[in-house]
């Protein structure tokens, strides 16, 4: 790192420019090249993409305003006592590149971007997009080895196909990353999952790999605490991928989203289980499915950019 941390990259403070005023970028930070990112630590990106949707369209809408939302996150966090902007170079390098009309040419565009993240150091922390979207982000990290990965959602994404044969979807990217040895399943912690599903082939996938999977009802029983000490256990100290899917918060929290289901987590127990992952190796994260579509109050792109906040802290104290 060339860069002293007293010259790192600022957020633009909100009390010299109003949040509602200047240009729309992650956190009010500096947008950067990629091709200029040498120096950046972590990398916020969007990728404004939802060729995988299968039930409620918008998520490719979602990067642009978790922008806007993200106006409201300040410097400090106020209970971990954590300023990310000092302990890291943190800067938005823009969009992922996508293909809207074409699934495949869109997963290639994206892994190629985040060849260059990898290449440059960068760790990305992304917006979706729907949950396809991180496959293309795994393949990169995990391409010289498997990632382990910390799921937060409401479905597993674990299926095989979806309509007749169709092997990418936003249901599907986690076993696609298994199979493609880019996730390794044995690291790999799914927490809050519930509804209904057409059978149980997800399941079996999953235990078949070695998948935890764990249902909202377990976490809420064993206590939250004890939930996320079990992930850390998993996961360990080698490199980690954590994804978020905005679905794990119950609709009540977060209305804009494709696949909404009752009976989810509150943000404030959300927040509460990102924290317990401190200290871990995270090496990328996401947050996903944000659909402003869906979401007339803007309070699901907030309850999303919030969370990337958390992750942000998190990840910053171990750049």
């Amino acid at each position: 790192m060339s860069r002293p941390n007293n010259d790192f990259y600022q957020p633009v403070p909100g009390l010299e420019v109003p949040r509602f005023a200047g240009v729309a970028s992650f956190m009010r930070l500096p947008q950067v090249k990629l091709e200029d990112a040498d120096e950046v630590d972590i990398g916020l990106i969007g990728v404004p993409w939802d060729g995988g949707t299968t039930n409620r369209p918008g998520p490719r809408h979602g990067p642009r305003q978790m922008r806007d939302a993200s106006a409201m996150i300040r410097k400090v966090h106020h209970h971990l006592k954590t300023e990310p902007f000092k302990l890291a170079n943190v800067a938005d390098i823009g969009d992922a590149p996508v293909n809207p009309a074409d699934l495949m040419d869109a997963l290639s565009r994206i892994e190629k971007f985040y060849d260059q993240v990898v290449a440059a150091g960068v760790r990305p922390l992304s917006a979706g997009g729907d949950h396809l979207c991180s496959l293309p982000i795994l393949r990169s990290l995990g391409r010289a080895r498997p990632v382990g990965m910390i799921q937060f959602d409401a479905h597993s994404d674990l299926w095989d196909s979806y309509f007749h044969g169709s092997k990418f979807t936003h249901g599907t990217p986690f076993a696609r990353a298994i199979e493609e040895g880019v996730l390794d399943p044995r690291r790999t912690v799914q927490i809050g999952l519930r509804g209904g599903v057409y059978d149980w082939s997800d399941r079996e996938f999953g235990e078949r790999h070695g998948v935890t999977m764990i249902d909202i009802e377990e976490a809420i029983a064993n206590g939250l605490d004890d939930t996320m000490k079990r992930a850390r256990d998993i996961v360990g100290d080698d490199e980690t991928y954590v994804t978020f899917d905005i679905d794990c918060l119950d609709p009540a929290f977060a209305p804009g989203t494709g696949t909404p289901e009752a009976g989810g987590f509150t943000t404030r127990e959300a927040q509460a289980m990102l924290r317990q992952l401190r200290g871990l190796n995270i090496i990328g994260a996401d947050v996903v499915e944000v659909s402003p579509p869906f979401d007339a109050s803007g309070y699901t792109a907030l309850a999303g950019v919030t969370m990337m906040f958390e992750l942000l802290c998190i990840m910053a104290e171990r750049v």
